[in-house]
């Protein structure tokens, strides 16, 4: 086994979008386990948008990460030693100590995984926290029917394009996506089943989602926020739910953003505007990979990853990700 790891560390706190100079690459010596831990050799890492908020310092749902120390990710990785006999070595495990090419994890900060199952990579994202995030913010959340007209904004990217294939399977009457390229609005139609998608850089996002759902939405699954969240509300029918999973449009903004200019909308349609974490319905993962698994399994789920090879491209993974450079997860292979 190899003496040497290495890092990504954050070296300095970015002011408006990142750049490769807040990030460090550091080569160190491979950890050690201790009694009762087991050394993890990362295989692959998770690149997410919430990563952005945890490099600012501002106060949020999660710490921020520490200038000079390691970030923290969702990874899978193998066991390579180990005094534990919760894990032996050969384990596939997934675990929250990315951004790194070595961990050394406890038996209760790891979950095995079956590869039988699903590839690897897909722990990290349709059959993980990414998956978990749609089926909770579209059941639960947007308490979704069966005839509901449903709209997701960045449903090209990882948990958007599990949303809107999860809510064809249950019975909407129509799915719309919204995503930055010609391509992504074709794989939204031709190959997750989006029954309408449309670039949100063409025209004003208003005027092509009054387009695509003539008798307004229902749900709104939000990833983007402003102008997306705005146009929403505008078509959303009476009643309509709108769960706010995430804002990447205003990330990386150095000064607060407008909100929507219509909100006045909310009273008389009585909407139901409901921001949500993942790790309050962990209660659920049971449930949904009983009914997701057999889904992806079957294909009836589809999923795309971009990977980008080597830990060291990381920060550009990331960089790229917020860019709109992904399709599906966008997945580090260490």
């Amino acid at each position: 086994m190899s003496t040497t790891a290495t890092e990504i560390r954050l070296a300095s706190r970015p002011h408006g979008a990142p750049t490769l100079d807040n990030f460090d690459v550091v080569d160190v010596e491979v950890p050690r386990p201790g009694e009762g831990e087991a050394l993890v050799r990362n295989l692959e890492i998770s690149v997410d948008p919430y990563m952005r908020r945890r490099m600012s310092s501002a106060k949020s749902y999660a710490p921020p990460y520490e200038v000079g120390k390691v970030m923290l990710g969702g990874a899978v990785g193998e066991v390579v030693e180990s005094n534990t006999d919760a894990l032996r070595p050969g384990d596939l495990v997934l675990h929250g100590f990315g951004w790194r090419s070595h961990a050394v994890v406890t038996p209760k900060q790891a979950a095995k995984i079956d590869a039988g199952v699903a590839p690897r990579e897909a722990y990290l994202g349709v059959l993980g926290m990414t998956g978990l995030t749609a089926y909770a913010g579209l059941t639960e959340i947007a308490r979704f029917q069966p005839g509901d007209t449903v709209f997701v904004s960045g449903a090209a990217g990882a948990v958007g394009s599990v949303v809107g294939q999860l809510a064809k399977l249950k019975g909407a009457k129509r799915v719309i996506g919204s995503a930055g390229s010609a391509a992504k609005v074709r794989h939204l139609v031709e190959d997750l089943g989006f029954d309408a998608a449309f670039n949100y850089k063409d025209a004003p996002v208003a005027k092509q989602l009054a387009e695509a759902a003539p008798e307004g939405i229902d749900v709104y699954f939000d990833n983007v926020g402003g102008e997306h969240l705005e146009a929403a509300i505008d078509s959303a029918n009476v009643h309509a739910r709108i769960a706010v999973c995430g804002m990447i449009s205003i990330y990386n903004a150095t000064e607060p953003p407008a909100a929507p200019r219509n909100l006045a909308q909310i009273i008389g349609k009585r909407l139901d505007i409901r921001g949500f974490l993942v790790s309050d319905h962990y209660d659920l993962q049971a449930k949904f990979l009983e009914e997701v698994a057999p889904l992806v399994r079957s294909g009836e789920i589809k999923y795309e990853e971009t990977i980008v090879e080597g830990l060291r491209n990381a920060p550009q993974a990331f960089l790229d990700l917020l860019a709109g450079a992904n399709t599906g997860k966008m997945l580090v292979r260490v």
